[in-house]
């Protein structure tokens, strides 16, 4: 028999590794078990979300991924609005 409660980190593993492929129904449900008490992994969801749709965004454009290049101002504006959009309540000036 599994277990329904997850810790933090094997959260955060499960999070990540539901972006490559679905997960199990018992992880699918602890994952949604530990967001009712966990309000940081839910945002660590939400945000690991929209870097993975921003880098897909990236590159389905005519431009290269360059790791170690900086952001331009133009991007770094869009990655703030997109971020300050994503989630209200969480907000942090």
């Amino acid at each position: 028999m599994h277990h329904w409660m997850f810790n933090c980190g094997e959260i955060t593993r499960m999070i990540s590794e539901s972006l490559d492929r679905k997960l199990s129904l018992h992880k699918r449900m602890g994952i949604r078990i530990h967001f009712f008490m966990c309000r940081f992994c839910s945002r660590y969801r939400k945000q690991l979300l929209l870097i993975h749709q921003v880098l897909e965004r990236y590159s389905e454009s005519d431009r290269t991924i360059d790791i170690f290049e900086p952001l331009s101002n133009e991007d770094r504006e869009r990655m703030k609005h997109l971020l300050d959009h994503l989630d209200g309540s969480n907000h942090v000036h």
